[in-house]
Formats: structure tokens, C-alpha cells, sequence
């Protein structure tokens, strides 16, 4: 195999543009040049990398697959030559976090912070999306982690040995209302009768929707639930459920103070609820300096955790 750098930060520009004659201008050559050299890169690899079939470009499974190990290697020359040149090579490095809008504002910042004793002063970007954007971000190498909610249902479609997870915490997703002047919910869901109860739900893509689809599915409440209003967005559910317009499943990180303060009261029994465990991804393919660092500590603190828990577990049943 006879590969030029130069044609992988050709193929990261495609990949990041989506479009030849954009990406050939990013690299300062003529189209004919980029196009060739791309052409150049499939025949060293042995694979098509490249759908040109259509507008705007899309890369192959192959092409996504590839994609990672391309960033990765263009990083790891960069860092070599930062060392090379009496520069320290962890300057500039940005741990790039793909997070779900649902954790961007609750649970990362917390959570962050509580990383700085094993990451030291590392620099680290967010970019909130939803799961699908997240997961698809992080099969391109376009981010370094990705944070989320761990889907039982395996729909984040991820083979767990090219993109292992971590255990990070456990919560769970609960109806809750607006509470009326006595301080009682104004709708209950165990409440037995035909009245009809508004719902504020989640969009089908949503991760979040296809959890709470999955529980009514199971039980006879759907009946009575009438959807009034749709968003992707918990914290959009939670200013309509705050605003008396119907019932809606949050995750209990992002209503805590709401429910201290009482502007929003969960409105049916734990019954309703739907446990979440929230998970830290990464890609194999990726090596990373500071993820490399970050991931073992994280693997190994949850290790010797599990090992407490055994123990606890142990003594608890021979008292």
C-alpha cells in the first residue's frame, strides 16, 4: 500500500465539504487534480470511498469507515511535528464532545468538572444535537466522545467493539405536570375514568420518543393520552409542561429544581417511570492522546466501583 498524506487530508476535505469543487478549492488544487487523487486513494486502499452518484457527495461504508482512520492518522502527523519542532504536543488538543441536547445543559457541566482532577487543564468543545447526529458524528471521526443515553434496543446501530461505552449514571424519565392551586398535579395519570389527558410528546426520531412510545405500548393509558404538542426537545416539553399545557416524560436531571420548587409535580406512580443510564462513547479507531488517557482512568475507576458494589453485595447477603 503506497499512501500519500496528502490524500487523506484531500479525503477529509471531500468528507467535510461533501462537494469536489469546494474541497478542491480548501486544498488549493483544480478539480481534475482532486478528483485524481482521490481516484488515487481508492486504488491504494483497495475500496471505493466515494459515492459521486450523488449530490451533495456521500461516502460509502467503507468511505465512513476509512474516514476515521484518515483524521486520525492526519492528527498524529500534526502532533509528531508539533514535538519535532520543540512545541508541546498537547497544545491545542481539544477533547470534541458530541452531546445529547437532553445531557448538554444538566448533566455534562457537572460532570466535566469533576473529570479536571484526571484531565488536568484539557480544553474540551461541546456541540449539542440529538442522538442520531451525535452517532453519525462520531462514526466520521467528527467528534472524539459522544455522550447519551444508552438505547436497549440497540437502534444506535453501533458495533460495541469498534465503539465500546462506559457506564456514567443512572436516571430515569418521569411524567410530570403543573401542579394546580392546592399544589396537586392537574392531570393524574393513575386516576381511574375516560377523561382524557393531554400529552406533550417527543417527535418519532427522538430517542426519548421511542422510549416513551415503548412503555404506553406496553400499558392501557395510550388510550387516554390525546397529543397536543411535539417537540425533539425535553427542555421544549418542560416549558409547555411548566405553561399547565399537558402531561410530558422528562429526565429527572433536567426538571430537578422544577421539582424542588413545586412548579412541576410527577403525576402518576413510579409505575410511569422509565429508567435511562446514561453512556460515554468512543471510537476505536481513534487514538487520541488525551481520550486514551481519559477513557482508561474512567474504565478503570468504574472498574474497581463494580468491584465495591460485588463486595457490598457479598457482605449484605451473609448478614
Amino acid at each position: 500500500m503506497n499512501l500519500e498524506v496528502k490524500w487523506l487530508e484531500d479525503f477529509v476535505a471531500l468528507a467535510t465539504t461533501q462537494s469536489f469543487s469546494q474541497a478542491a478549492q480548501r486544498r488549493f488544487v483544480t478539480q481534475p487534480a482532486f478528483s485524481r487523487r482521490i481516484q488515487a486513494l481508492e486504488r491504494s486502499v483497495g475500496a471505493k470511498l466515494v459515492d459521486r452518484g450523488k449530490t451533495p457527495v456521500e461516502l460509502t461504508a467503507d468511505g465512513q469507515l476509512f474516514l476515521v482512520t484518515a483524521r486520525n492518522v492526519v492528527e498524529q502527523l500534526s502532533e509528531a511535528l508539533r514535538h519535532l519542532r520543540g512545541l508541546d504536543p498537547s497544545a491545542g488538543q481539544v477533547l470534541e464532545f458530541a452531546v445529547a441536547h437532553s445531557l448538554a445543559f444538566t448533566f455534562f457541566p457537572q460532570w466535566l468538572h469533576a473529570l479536571e482532577p484526571l484531565m488536568g487543564k484539557q480544553s474540551s468543545r461541546l456541540v449539542a444535537m440529538n442522538v442520531g447526529e451525535a452517532m453519525h458524528a462520531l462514526r466520521e471521526g467528527k467528534c472524539d466522545l459522544m455522550l447519551s443515553y444508552h438505547d436497549p434496543l440497540g437502534t444506535l446501530q453501533l458495533d460495541a467493539d469498534l465503539f465500546p461505552s462506559l457506564h456514567l449514571e443512572s436516571t430515569r424519565m418521569v411524567p410530570v405536570c403543573a401542579p394546580n392551586a392546592k399544589g396537586a398535579p392537574l392531570y393524574d395519570l393513575d386516576a381511574s375514568g375516560e377523561t382524557e389527558l393531554p400529552l406533550l410528546a417527543y417527535t418519532s426520531g427522538a430517542y426519548l420518543g421511542r422510549a416513551l412510545r415503548l412503555l404506553l405500548r406496553q400499558k392501557p393509558l395510550s388510550l387516554r393520552l390525546k397529543t397536543v404538542y411535539e417537540t425533539a426537545m425535553a427542555e421544549g416539553l418542560k416549558g409547555m409542561a411548566l405553561h399547565g399545557q399537558g402531561v410530558a416524560w422528562i429526565p429527572e436531571l433536567c426538571i430537578d429544581r422544577e421539582l424542588r420548587e413545586g412548579t412541576l409535580v410527577q403525576c402518576g406512580s413510579d409505575q410511569w417511570s422509565i429508567p435511562l443510564e446514561i453512556r460515554l462513547y468512543r471510537c476505536t479507531l481513534v487514538h487520541k492522546p488525551p481520550v486514551e488517557r481519559l477513557w482508561k482512568r474512567l474504565a478503570r475507576d468504574l472498574e474497581r466501583q463494580q468491584r465495591i458494589n460485588h463486595q457490598l453485595g457479598v457482605d449484605a447477603v451473609r448478614i
